[in-house]
């Protein structure tokens, strides 16, 4: 059975990865097993120990013990890193998310936390998201406590100074709902280029890809082509593809059908350099806890087998 990193690679991706979180890979060992593997996986996400919460919970006071260790393991596998993530509004320690922040004030904070984190691990990681989830569906920009005390100047900020911290890595900004083409996608590219205008050393966009079986929208191809034509590259970040449940054969079909979709669209866009999926394993999916009556959206079950959604990916890189 191909690996999907080995076939990732063989079509000139540089990985197919997954994210993960560290009491999985330390207390399962069935799924470390799966997980270490770096012809499965040669990309590997902190999905929550590099996050503001996790590593900046009181002013100036870090804690990077579980993302050294997701590091550590990657390392010691074989496999690149991405930094996830500088500046979200989510996930955030109440000093910040309760915060009443003047403009210089919040900069500030946004400085020292990004310059930290990216610096910590400088020449050790394949990409940073910088900035998660900035502009709203209708293509505004989210109102979050860093847009409303300084306007789009944090994220500037917070490029800037991820790349002084380490001028190696390449600098993403990442979101949901931008898989094909609309007011949110439109946003994005005009967001970039005035960023590039104005010397913001951004250098890619991740492609999220929390889709719905049976609901990806149509373009996906020619809408990831016009981001490279900005000069940057993308990447899918966080697929996974739920289903309303109870599962059902014809479901588990589609679901297929939909990986190979979205996987032959990166794979036929040169600068789509690489997927990964949010966990790879419903047994660790973050969608039940979301969205009510859904799940089962990633290509293994909860039992760790593989599931039609494994051939789907195989597919779309052999499409």
């Amino acid at each position: 059975m191909p690996s999907l990193n080995t076939i990732a690679k063989q079509h000139r991706k540089l990985y197919f990865g997954s994210a993960t979180n560290n009491v999985e890979f330390v207390n399962d060992t069935a799924y470390r097993d799966i997980l270490q593997n770096n012809r499965m996986f040669g990309q590997i996400t902190a999905a929550n120990s590099m996050k503001w919460g996790s590593t900046e919970p009181f002013p100036g006071v870090f804690t990077f013990d579980d993302a050294d260790q997701v590091v550590q393991f990657a390392k010691t596998n074989g496999q690149i890193l991405r930094g996830h993530n500088c500046v979200w509004h989510n996930h955030l320690p109440d000093w910040v998310l309760n915060g009443t922040f003047t403009e210089s004030e919040i900069l500030s904070v946004v400085q020292r936390h990004c310059g930290t984190l990216v610096g910590r691990y400088r020449g050790q990681i394949y990409s940073w998201d910088v900035v998660n989830e900035v502009i709203n569906d209708d293509g505004t920009f989210r109102e979050t406590l860093f847009f409303n005390s300084s306007g789009t100047k944090y994220i500037a900020t917070a490029f800037h100074t991820a790349r002084a911290a380490d001028p190696f890595a390449k600098l993403y900004a990442n979101d949901f709902n931008i898989e094909g083409p609309g007011p949110k996608s439109t946003a994005y590219r005009n967001l970039i280029k005035d960023l590039k205008k104005e010397g913001v050393p951004i250098q890619g966009l991740g492609i999220q890809s929390h889709l719905v079986v049976g609901e990806l929208p149509v373009n996906i191809k020619e809408n990831l082509e016009a981001f490279t034509k900005l000069g940057i590259e993308v990447a899918i970040t966080e697929l996974d593809i739920r289903m309303t449940l109870p599962e059902t054969p014809s479901l588990l079909a589609q679901q297929k059908k939909d990986y190979e979709t979205i996987i032959s669209a990166c794979n036929e866009v040169k600068g789509c350099i690489g997927v990964t999926v949010w966990d790879f394993t419903d047994k660790y999916s973050w969608i039940p806890r979301s969205f009510a009556g859904e799940g089962n959206a990633c290509p293994w079950d909860d039992n760790l087998q593989i599931k039609p959604a494994y051939f789907g990916i195989i597919d779309g890189f052999r499409k």
